[in-house]
């Protein structure tokens, strides 16, 4: 099992076309805090963005071919010089332009700049996902870039320039494939930041193939004991091995796996608590409640209730 795909499917990450901007000369504009994370690829040209944060404090030049990531998606601003005051972003022309296929335009004269836009949405109920532990700037340069990433973004390009039929559907695919992309390469480069995480576990082998042991059979009663075994290895190695690369106990990673199967279940079917319970690997009710609660802070039951509860807009 590919335990960092596993990982982005049970978070629920999915990438979406969020605008086209062709930028001319002297523009710039900004965007607000988001709940999703935010990623761009420069197709043609360049720009510059600064973002809100220790992290992005300093206007970032981007080239064509570049792709950048702001996981947590930070307000920011992209201009066309780094000293430009930027105007907020019209977000009701960006929907409509989100409708229509449309481009955005800024500044005047003849296009010289194209950014392509994304917005990568995850399930908030999951604990385990990736955009929390990167960065609130990753950026990778076009010449640095996997031949993949720099592939990916070739075909971006292509369709943006030549829309055709079901564009909007292909862009979409190809931004989830971005991310893909996007991460390897940063992943490859900079392990030593994610260690320690979930993440850094990935560098591993051993400790990959027991996340994906764990991953494929949540509900098996395993112990770190029951693990090395199927692994080969000692208890000791595993536990050390995985506490080095993962900053945690497998037991430890384990629960926190399970009570993010359970949270879904809860709250996308009408199973019992009990047949949840038994689904991540708890024969007793009460141990599965209490150690949800523990996760939580809340019950399983008063979580799907107040996990399904109505929004003040009427949406779930």
């Amino acid at each position: 099992m590919d335990v960092l795909a596993d990982a982005l499917a049970v978070a629920g990450v999915r990438g979406t076309v969020a605008v086209r901007i062709d930028g001319r000369q002297d523009w710039a504009v900004s965007w607000a805090q988001n709940a999703d994370a935010v990623l761009y690829a420069v197709t043609a040209g360049s720009a510059w963005l600064t973002a809100a944060g220790a992290d992005g404090a300093a206007p970032v030049e981007l080239l064509a071919g570049d792709v950048v990531l702001l996981p947590t998606g930070v307000a920011h601003s992209i201009a066309s010089d780094p000293d430009r005051t930027p105007k907020p972003c019209d977000t009701a022309l960006t929907d409509e332009l989100r409708r229509t296929g449309g481009a955005m335009n800024l500044g005047a004269g003849e296009p010289r700049t194209h950014l392509l836009g994304a917005s990568y949405r995850h399930d908030r109920v999951v604990s385990l996902h990736v955009f929390s532990l990167l960065p609130s700037i990753v950026h990778i340069r076009g010449n640095r870039a996997s031949t993949a990433l720099d592939g990916t973004v070739r075909l971006l390009t292509q369709e943006t320039a030549d829309p055709q039929l079901a564009t909007a559907v292909v862009l979409d695919r190809l931004v989830d494939v971005v991310l893909v992309h996007l991460l390897r390469c940063w992943l490859g480069r900079h392990p030593e930041l994610t260690r320690g995480t979930w993440l850094g576990a990935l560098a591993d082998p051993l400790v990959t193939e027991a996340m994906s042991r764990m991953h494929r059979e949540p509900e098996r009663p395993w112990s770190t004991e029951t693990l090395a075994r199927a692994l080969t290895v000692s208890r000791s190695t595993l536990t050390r091995r995985f506490q080095d690369a993962a900053g945690q106990s497998p037991g430890a990673y384990l629960k926190q796996w399970r009570m993010d199967l359970a949270a879904r279940r809860l709250r996308d079917t009408e199973d019992t608590v009990e047949t949840v319970a038994r689904s991540v690997g708890y024969t007793s009710v009460y141990a599965f409640n209490r150690a949800f609660s523990r996760n939580r802070g809340t019950p399983p039951a008063r979580f799907r209730r107040d996990v399904r509860r109505p929004c003040a807009d009427g949406s779930a």
